[in-house]
């Protein structure tokens, strides 16, 4: 592992509200079960389940309505979290994660540990660190990682904030998150970037 500058690794500093924390607490339980979960993210809301449970994946792709051969992202909480279900974190994503200034998907070549159904065709899997206050908190509770995929059936557009998300998603899921409800629609998904094991780059958005 590459170590990694202080001032940039995660934390959560940002102190969690009681309601935050039973909103969390509450997603999580229903994650551990199997169930899907409607959440803000660190862009824009999104269909989460345990990534490491092959038929909860299974239920997000049948909710979508979308082929399962289009890898779905995996968000954790911390860049050292990374390493449990890729073999080899190449130093060029290190430090990409550490100088990124906005959200960053970054694609891993031999991913592992996790549900066979979220790992792409060529054995790689789209992860993202997230450093915004709430979903990093889900995730770290949830300690292992969490799908996220927009909120939106495959073909529509993808909502930007929780009021642009369809009564069809919204009947789908075991649990929708109450925080974050209220923002204006502002975010936008992240940038993807593949990284191969000997550091090659390759920008895919």
């Amino acid at each position: 592992m590459k170590p990694q500058n202080p001032s940039k690794q995660s934390s959560l500093r940002t102190a969690l509200s009681p309601e935050w924390l039973d909103d969390i607490r509450e997603a999580v339980r229903v994650m551990r079960s199997g169930g899907l979960v409607l959440m803000p993210t660190d862009t824009i809301w999104g269909l989460a389940c345990d990534a490491t449970n092959e038929a909860a994946v299974r239920k997000v792709f049948a909710l979508k309505r979308r082929d399962d051969s289009k890898a779905l992202i995996a968000l954790v909480d911390a860049p050292e979290t990374v390493q449990r279900y890729v073999s080899v974190v190449p130093d060029a994503a290190w430090d990409l994660m550490d100088v990124a200034t906005s959200p960053l998907t970054l694609v891993y070549d031999e991913a592992r540990n996790l549900a066979s159904n979220l790992v792409a065709a060529d054995g790689s899997v789209a992860i993202r660190v997230t450093r915004e206050p709430f979903s990093q908190a889900l995730c770290k509770r949830m300690g292992r990682a969490v799908v996220s995929t927009s909120a939106n059936i495959s073909g529509e557009p993808s909502p930007r904030c929780f009021a642009e998300i369809s009564e069809d998603v919204k009947a789908a899921v075991d649990y929708i998150c109450t925080s974050r409800r209220d923002e204006k629609p502002a975010a936008k998904p992240s940038g993807i970037i593949k990284i191969g094991q000997g550091g090659e780059v390759k920008i895919i958005r």
